[in-house]
């Protein structure tokens, strides 16, 4: 069940591993898609910034100045920041390109309209919110959060700004994987809906890790940003960082933003009030022993999950089985039969017996908010243009957020968790409750709205 190579995947590839050796973000390959949407005239180009210019944060950046010309980067790690100024895939003119280890410096030009995001998780919404204020559309990686309580913030500031907002959950216009399985789960195709298992990677152990001298081109009281202040050691740093809690939520919110999302969304249980109503973990091995209110109690191994079987259920009884595994997929199963989907194929008898071929082109629209099929960013870019929302729009990413936090929390603790989805709360637990809100290290709160 793994993923075939494309000729797109095998030049992202190259691409990273060109332009950074120790990236600060780290996503997953994807599948081609016809772009259709182009920007080639220079009264027309969009004037650029990009923070956070690790591996992905290169790749976003060089597929973001197809559309437009970068003029500033901004990462912690001056090194990243420098090598993607130097790159001719992304920046026309690097004596021109202004850089620097603060992203606000690069929010306080006026010249700048979209401002991309590739940094770890725990800074996404805080800077994502900055931009908005700063009247910038944003692209910014996935998963968007780091929290239940700041799905609820950046809701309220892309609704306050009217900016266009694009999250990097690009499989959100895979039309031949997710879009096809998506529209043959909502049409009936497999019957109604018995269960659905997402299958996402096993996480990594690691550890222990020493504490090293901080390199003089890393900023790494600023690389901490909210989270609490711990000494340096270089995995903590590198792209590893989504192994530990105190800056993401492990494979939950790495492939489950992806999978999760599309399970849901196959489902049409995106929005407030739909979801799952509980979470329980039927088994959990973290990286490194967790205390009785799910807090790591050692800082020099990785603490996220490795291995995990979640059953998620609706208030239908239908279940959602969130488990590891050597690959990352959904399965749907339904009464009239069962497909699988990863970023390779889809397949199971429905496609068997061809029962797709009763979907149209104007289905794939509809799902897509009328717009055409085309590339993740030039979906975003047209969104721009012409208005409109875009495929991966922050009010439905949110609730598939809501739904990759819930898993962690209940692995966390190892106990079943009870979710009001209407109202966003979790039920009869305080200390599962507690992990609805983080505090923020002092200088670097988020920002009211």
């Amino acid at each position: 069940m793994r993923t075939h190579d494309s000729k797109r995947n095998i030049a992202r590839r190259s691409f990273l591993k060109a332009t950074s050796a120790l990236p600060l973000a780290m996503f997953s390959t994807f599948s081609p898609l016809q772009q259709t949407y182009s920007a080639d005239s220079p009264n027309e180009r969009f004037k650029i910034g990009f923070i956070g210019c690790g591996g992905m944060g290169s790749w976003d950046a060089h597929e973001l100045s197809e559309y437009g010309d970068v003029v500033a980067l901004a990462d912690v790690d001056l090194n990243h920041a420098e090598a993607c100024r130097h790159n001719q895939g992304v920046v026309r003119k690097p004596e021109e390109c202004f850089v620097t280890q603060d992203y606000r410096r690069l929010l306080e030009r006026d010249d700048i309209e979209v401002v991309g995001i590739a940094t770890p998780d725990h800074w996404h919404v805080k800077i994502a919110i900055e931009a908005l204020l700063a009247g910038k559309h944003v692209f910014c990686q996935k998963p968007l959060t780091l929290t239940i309580a700041e799905n609820k913030l950046i809701r309220k500031a892309v609704a306050q700004t009217g900016k266009v907002f694009q999250v990097g959950t690009q499989q959100r216009l895979m039309k031949d994987h997710f879009m096809l399985s998506t529209l043959m789960v909502r049409k009936g195709l497999i019957g109604n809906v018995k269960s659905v298992t997402v299958y996402l990677n096993t996480g990594p152990k690691g550890g222990p890790f020493d504490v090293a001298d901080v390199p003089d081109h890393l900023d790494w009281n600023f690389f901490l940003g909210q989270a609490p202040y711990v000494e340096y050691r270089p995995q903590r740093a590198a792209s590893t960082f989504r192994y530990w809690y105190e800056y993401s939520g492990g494979q939950f919110t790495d492939w489950g933003a992806h999978h999760i999302d599309c399970a849901l969304w196959a489902l049409d249980q995106l929005g407030n009030g739909l979801g799952p109503v509980s979470y329980e973990a039927r088994s959990v091995t973290h990286a490194s022993e967790l205390d009785e209110k799910g807090m790591p109690k050692v800082d020099n191994y990785y603490n996220t999950a490795v291995k995990f079987t979640i059953a998620a259920v609706f208030a239908n009884n239908v279940e959602m089985i969130v488990q590891d595994a050597s690959y990352n997929g959904i399965l749907f199963e339904g009464t009239e039969g069962r497909i699988f989907v990863d970023r390779g194929r889809v397949t199971g008898k429905p496609i068997e017996e061809n029962r797709q071929s009763v979907i149209t082109e104007e289905d794939y629209i509809s799902l897509n908010k009328g717009k055409p099929i085309e590339s993740h960013k030039a979906n975003f870019f047209r969104c721009i243009r012409e208005g409109g929302t875009p495929a991966s729009d922050v009010l439905s990413h949110t609730y598939a957020m809501n739904a990759c936090h819930l898993c962690g929390i209940t692995a966390r603790l190892g106990r079943a968790v009870k979710w009001n989805p209407k109202s966003e709360t979790i039920e009869g637990d305080d200390v599962a409750a507690s992990f609805i809100a983080r505090e923020q290290r002092q200088g670097f709160e988020l920002p009211n709205v």
